[in-house]
């Protein structure tokens, strides 16, 4: 058996190489085979589906050479009996099969592949050897095998001298530009949240490079794999604070044969009018506030008076009296069904209706289906429904309740208080709702009413990523895209920074409409260093008591300093020495400080003849997702760039721009090999409110994947201090 990265001669490696390439081969066949079908429907619309559904399967079906079709190999027991026994597969991103259908690659998601995942020296899941494959560039380079069975000593002498290298390479392997999928390193609890059938609502609450994400993205392709004609009637829709952030995940799912899954930002799932306008921070946080919802909910029913007068109703000769006081008794049953506002118009009409029709049979006539229409459409019925239950326009009502004091007052008397009310009045209230300039938060509200109106769709399964930044409203605004099918929320409360976050994952998962959702918690890291998750671990019982501290599986020698300068003077000369020092390792350098500091900064180091970009002035969407107000939006908006950015500096040497200046509050969501926080205090007090401060510090502290320097002059916070 070849040693950890044995390579070239070994002839076990020739054997799987010429198995990777036979495996390639029938991968471009399976691709060649669809490409050549021929969509022969019975109409011209049937003919168009068929070939749309044979393109798809054509580009699920196509290779990435830089991407391992297989990782792992299974070789099963001949001893043991099961529904394997003495079977080998190859375990992979996609299922191939030869051109006699026999598999030659088993996709990671099918039940054979179970055990690759969970099987351990206690469980060997009837595996006599599990086979782990290195690459390089696409290339196999070394394999690696973990015994069972008989050998079961063998393989908890192999747990307990730290596992396996292959595995702790890949996870460790720098990861720059897009993320990729971690199907190759899914750990046994990951896995578990990963095959959860479609039906169980989850909550993972996931400390820092716990990989909660990328569980997300892969649960979403299990479910595909499991469940593919249901996810394909309902829908699945992957939710991300951002279009960056969403560009940065994009090729996880085609990497996996998955390319039908939509993906938006909560902004563009409520897309109901154009945001022009931002707001003060006070006021965008009321607006988040789930008491909107009643207010909103009021506002839309009290357009419902009582019928003052009967109706008269003319069909032919005859005439067909309906008394107000049986309108009203219909318009409380159907209050008493809980219909939306829209369809109760709709009902109500045929109601009056059906009132007709019974007279008319009363009477000897035998109206049917078609006569009753007609009255519901007939014009004493239209102007009887628009008297008692009049229309709705979101737009025009959210005006009306933002110019009028006398209408929110009516709709938020006992629900907001006099000062809640007056902030939410505009100043200059525009003339009409066309003209008015809505803000980030009016548009989630316009969402609100809207499904107050008429019900929103449901899908088969929603994913929902850095929830713990989003509003009560903005979380209602996702519950209504999955109310009759599941969710995967995605977060960690201790990285919430937006001041409108619910704070807490049993009241998230109630704005969700899912508390009964399970929760969750993943505390392993895999790419935050084991000192530097510790450090900033500090700060959770002040932040986050409520959660585990996290672990991490990686200790790298010399990956936490914190320096102390006796002013500001000897700081920004350790500071030019330190960067100095950074840039001769290799790897992307972050240096991380609080907004307001960063020119300063700059302007030392250049002074000193350092060359540094800024991260705010690499992408223009970052400038854009702050005038929405979106602080959650702003924070993730440069992940792509800045990491694509650190990629090509390291690579070509220290002169390049390696140097990335980081605002703290546009530093969740990025990597750095090396990251060097200037002034934790600064960035804690940067922050109008102490607790979203510290979390502010906390995602701040843990972007580092090699080495963490935290230089001050002025005193740590005291959780630091320590």
């Amino acid at each position: 058996m070849p040693e950890n990265g044995a390579i070239a001669q070994d002839p076990q490696v020739t054997a799987e190489r010429e198995h990777l390439e036979a495996s390639r081969a029938a991968l471009r066949a399976m691709r060649e085979d669809t490409l050549a079908l021929k969509a022969q429907g019975g109409t011209g619309w049937s003919t168009e589906v068929l070939n749309l559904a044979l393109q798809a399967r054509a580009a699920a079906l196509v290779d990435r050479p830089d991407v391992p079709l297989f990782f792992g190999r299974l070789d099963y027991s001949a001893e043991e009996e099961s529904e394997f026994t003495g079977e080998h597969f190859y375990v992979g991103r996609r299922h191939v099969h030869d051109a006699h259908g026999d598999p030659m690659v088993v996709d990671w998601r099918a039940p054979v592949s179970l055990a690759f995942y969970r099987a351990s020296a206690k469980q060997s899941m009837g595996l006599a050897l599990r086979r782990r494959f290195g690459f390089s560039g696409g290339v196999l380079t070394a394999i690696e095998d973990e015994p069972f069975g008989d050998a079961a000593r063998d393989g908890a002498a192999h747990e307990a001298a730290g596992g396996s290298q292959i595995l702790r390479q890949e996870i460790e392997r720098p990861r720059t530009g897009p993320m990729r999928d971690i199907v190759a390193t899914i750990q046994p609890e990951q896995d578990e949240i990963v095959r959860a059938d479609l039906g169980t609502s989850i909550c993972v609450q996931g400390a820092p490079g716990t990989g909660k994400t990328a569980v997300g993205l892969h649960r979403v392709a299990f479910l595909l794999y499991a469940h593919r004609e249901r996810i394909k009637r309902g829908g699945a829709l992957v939710v991300g604070p951002n279009r960056q952030f969403l560009k940065y995940i994009e090729q996880v799912l085609p990497a996996l044969g998955e390319i039908d899954v939509a993906q938006a930002t909560v902004d563009e799932l409520v897309d109901r009018a154009p945001v022009r306008a931002t707001e003060d921070g006070a006021v965008a946080r009321l607006k988040g506030d789930v008491r909107m919802a009643e207010v909103l909910a009021r506002a839309v029913w009290a357009h419902i008076a009582e019928p003052a007068d009967s109706l008269l109703v003319v069909r032919g000769s005859r005439r067909w009296r309906v008394p107000a006081y049986e309108v009203a008794e219909h318009i409380e049953a159907l209050r008493g069904r809980d219909v939306r506002y829209s369809a109760g118009r709709t009902m109500l009409a045929q109601r009056i209706a059906h009132s007709v029709l019974t007279r008319m049979e009363e009477a000897g006539e035998s109206p049917d289906d078609r006569v009753q229409n007609a009255v519901a459409r007939s014009q004493p019925v239209r102007k009887a429904v628009d008297q008692a239950w009049p229309a709705v326009d979101p737009a025009k009502l959210l005006h009306a309740l933002f110019s009028s004091p006398e209408r929110l007052a009516a709709a938020a008397g006992d629900v907001l208080t006099e000062e809640e009310q007056r902030s939410l009045l505009w100043t200059k209230p525009p003339r009409s709702a066309g003209a008015a300039r809505w803000t980030a938060a009016d548009v989630v509200l316009l969402d609100e009413l809207a499904d107050l109106l008429e019900r929103t769709a449901s899908l088969a399964h929603v994913v929902v990523d850095e929830a713990q930044d989003l509003s009560a409203m903005q979380l209602r605004a996702v519950s209504r895209r999955c109310t009759t099918g599941s969710v995967t929320v995605l977060g960690d409360i201790a990285q919430a920074t937006t001041p409108w976050a619910t704070g807490s994952w049993s009241i998230a998962l109630e704005h969700l409409g899912k508390a009964e959702a399970h929760i969750e918690e993943l505390t392993q890291g895999f790419r935050v260093p084991r000192q530097i998750i510790e450090y900033a671990a500090r700060l959770l019982p002040s932040i986050a008591p409520e959660l585990a501290p996290p672990t991490s599986v990686r200790q790298q020698g010399g990956g936490l300093e914190v320096v102390g300068a006796k002013d500001d003077a000897d700081l920004t000369r350790r500071l030019v020495e330190i960067v100095r020092g950074a840039l001769g390792d290799e790897g992307s350098i972050g240096l991380i400080a609080a907004d307001a500091d960063l020119d300063r900064i700059g302007r030392s180091l250049a002074k000193a003849g350092i060359p540094a970009g800024r991260l705010d002035a690499e992408e223009p969407a970052a400038s854009s997702a702050e005038a929405t107000g979106s602080a959650a939006e702003a924070e993730v908006a440069h992940a792509v760039v800045a990491n694509a950015a650190a990629a090509d500096a390291a690579a070509a040497g220290p002169e390049s721009g390696r140097l990335v200046l980081v605002p703290a509050t546009l530093a969740k969501g990025l990597e750095y090999d090396q990251v060097i926080v200037v002034e934790p205090g600064a960035i804690a007090e940067a922050e109008h409110d102490a607790l979203l401060g510290l979390r502010r510090l906390y995602v701040v502290l843990t972007r580092a994947v090699t080495r963490l320097t935290v230089l001050h002059a002025r005193p740590l916070p005291a959780e630091l201090a320590v």
